[in-house]
């Protein structure tokens, strides 16, 4: 008994400590291309919405609702906050954009800002992105800068330990294509490993069709087909063959939590066919995962969206096999205490629940 209450308190706990994360996270991504003609370099800076009220509020009226009209108002100081946090040097000069930056947004919470700059750099462009010292530390930007063709000349991914990319023109002809894959590779790899370790639901989700299992095949089968389902919807996300907008998609992310979790508890944590059930719900995880990287408008211009779509994918893999790596020996551990294992499914699922349910309510009721 005193066993039992040890474990419904750390169980307790263990829901507080992560209160501060029950949120959806914040995809913590931009983009920036440029593209280098005769006439100048033509520049376009993509952010998110929630990023953007960070340093320009524009709910004017405080109602919880930001009006087209607030964000016509916003346009003039989003495009001033950016262009403050821009240092272009064009051959060791200090460049100016032609006019204030046109600000637009779209239907998918995006913001862009796009400026125009007179010069064409003869030989050295330098380019400091001093405005994310204001963003979150784990914000990241993914820059491209390319010719009047097309070609890719440079693509790195900025961030504020690193907001700097430094090119010089003469060199670009002798720079292995395939260094710059890797970077790209190894950029999008990392994020996709990050996305999964901060994406608690996405962690909750799986936890809760992982804890009902007492052995390796059960697990093996469920993850299979979890990572199977949300490859296939993060691809045909990706090409822009399937577009389902977040605030559609976010709740029923949470929506597979809840359900999920009550299936655990509804049936004593001995449901039948979870893998079908998890490559269902896997296909709508897949579409949250790739609002990261479709509705940002991140590719890579020399590989098309295949190379920064593939290496994201293996980041979330990655992380979500080392999750449960380092999960599922102790579930299997604690299945095997006569003392623990008939409350441990229905416990760990009803704060699941709670959790699933107070995110269906903020992406719903609160957005």
């Amino acid at each position: 008994m005193k066993l039992s209450k040890l474990v419904k308190a750390a169980l307790f706990f263990l829901l507080i400590g992560y209160a501060p994360f029950s949120f959806a996270h914040d995809p913590g991504l931009s983009s920036a291309d440029l593209i280098v003609d005769g006439k100048g370099i033509a520049a376009k800076i993509t952010f998110s919405l929630q990023d953007i009220e960070a340093f320009v509020p524009m709910d004017s009226d405080q109602d919880a609702d930001v009006t087209l009209a607030e964000q016509d108002a916003a346009k003039p100081q989003i495009a001033s906050w950016v262009l403050k946090g821009v240092q272009l040097n064009l051959d060791g000069q200090l460049v100016q954009p032609v006019a204030m930056g046109v600000v637009s947004f779209d239907q998918k919470n995006n913001a862009f800002i796009e400026f125009q700059y007179p010069q064409t750099p003869r030989d050295h462009l330098n380019l400091k992105a001093d405005f994310l010292n204001e963003l979150p530390a784990s914000h990241k930007q993914f820059l491209t800068i390319k010719n009047a063709q097309g070609q890719s000349m440079a693509e790195k991914m900025l961030s504020q330990a690193d907001n700097m990319i430094d090119l010089t023109l003469s060199q670009l002809p002798n720079a292995p294509l395939e260094s710059q894959k890797l970077a790209t590779f190894s950029d999008f790899f990392i994020l996709g490993i990050e996305h999964i370790l901060t994406g608690y639901d996405h962690l909750l989700f799986l936890f809760s069709l992982l804890v009902v299992t007492r052995n390796f095949w059960p697990a093996i089968k469920i993850i299979t087909f979890f990572t199977i389902a949300h490859s296939i919807t993060l691809a045909l996300a990706g090409f822009n063959v399937v577009d389902i907008p977040s605030f559609i998609v976010e709740p029923l992310i949470a929506a597979t939590i809840i359900y999920v979790s009550l299936e655990n508890i509804l049936r004593d944590g001995h449901p039948k066919g979870r893998q079908w059930l998890t490559f269902f719900f896997g296909l709508v995880h897949g579409f949250g995962f790739a609002s990261v990287l479709r509705e940002m408008g991140i590719s890579s211009y020399e590989t098309g969206i295949m190379l920064p779509l593939f290496s994201f994918n293996l980041g979330v893999e990655v992380g979500q096999i080392t999750v449960a790596a380092i999960v599922l020996p102790i579930i299997w551990w604690l299945h095997t205490k006569p003392l623990i294992e008939p409350k441990l499914t229905p416990i760990c699922s009803v704060l699941v629940c709670m959790a699933g349910v107070y995110w269906l309510v903020e992406r719903t009721l609160l957005s």
